[in-house]
């Protein structure tokens, strides 16, 4: 009976283990998603306020998002350097990413 109990027990703990593993691979998966969204948003801005593409800025930056499956919360344009926050949900939660783009300082 005693031994019962402890495998019952290591069971239980390997499995909310691999939740918890799990569910920090799913996050790390996801920012790395919103970040390379939220560049590849950025320098769109960036280009179309530079004018080497047609377009306004943060349009240009909303439909890369749309096409990367997450949502700009945030556009702004300062001179020709554009910064950008997409967000997406992770469960119950919102997980955002930054990022600036434009010409060099």
């Amino acid at each position: 009976m005693a031994g019962s109990t402890v495998v019952v027990g290591v069971v239980a703990s390997s499995a909310l283990l691999t939740i918890g593993l799990t569910t920090a691979g799913a996050a790390a998966v996801l920012g790395q998603r919103l970040a390379g969204a939220a560049d590849a948003a950025a320098l769109a801005a960036a280009d179309a306020a530079s004018g080497a593409i047609v377009g306004e800025p943060c349009q240009r930056a909303d439909e890369i998002a749309t096409a990367l499956g997450v949502v700009v919360t945030a556009c702004d344009l300062e001179l020709l350097t554009a910064t950008v926050t997409v967000s997406a949900p992770f469960g119950h939660l919102a997980a955002t990413a930054s990022a600036r783009a434009g010409p060099p300082p």
